[in-house]
């Protein structure tokens, strides 16, 4: 029987333990998220087998990459996983009923719009990352990254000296390619797009 210390734990503590290759935890884990991001899962995919496919494989990814993946928040961290796994799974069926329908003139645009989507859904699931930043780190990013300041005018603007602002942004910045780095829901040229083009 599961020790009732590990139900009592908080999700910081059970990723800590993750990491320390605390099978307990782990099931913790598992048993704790899995009937939400099923749920999650079929909201999207509106398949029960499909959810049930992809809930597994997320979980079963946690627990092998335990050792990589700094996990700030658990929560939001699996639903977005899952999330992208399902928009992953029926775009390549969408892509593949493409080409068995020999439609090779709209497989380039279909592929644009795919990468298109990616780069909403990343930028979506950054800003909720920076959301959970300290105050004044979040501002210099947004200041930054949606409006283009310079470190100077940014100082300006929020009243902190230059080398604050740098180290706020390089944190921030931190996130992000802490972010890119661990999840490989994201393809170079979605990420090209996430920062050049603007909606």
């Amino acid at each position: 029987m599961k020790s009732t210390r590990y139900r009592l734990c908080t999700d910081e503590r059970l990723v800590a333990l993750l990491s320390d290759n605390d099978e307990e935890a782990f099931e913790e884990i598992y048993h704790r998220y899995w009937d939400k991001l099923l749920a999650i899962g079929y909201n999207h995919a509106h398949n029960k087998e499909l959810a049930e496919e992809i809930v597994q494989d997320v979980l079963l990814s946690l627990w092998n990459r335990r050792h990589q993946m700094e996990i700030d928040r658990l929560a939001p961290w699996l639903a977005t996983a899952v999330k992208f796994s399902v928009f992953k799974s029926l775009t390549r069926e969408s892509r593949r009923k493409s080409l068995l329908q020999q439609q090779p003139a709209n497989d380039i645009t279909a592929s644009f719009d795919e990468e298109r989507i990616q780069a909403k859904f990343l930028k979506e699931y950054v800003d909720g990352l920076v959301a959970g930043l300290p105050e004044q780190c979040r501002l210099v990013f947004v200041y930054s990254r949606d409006h283009q300041l310079s470190n100077k005018e940014i100082a300006e603007t929020l009243n902190l000296s230059p080398k604050t602002v740098e180290s706020h942004l390089t944190r921030a910045l931190k996130t992000l390619r802490h972010l890119l780095g661990s999840h490989r829901f994201f393809s170079l040229f979605s990420i090209f797009i996430y920062f050049f083009l603007k909606k």
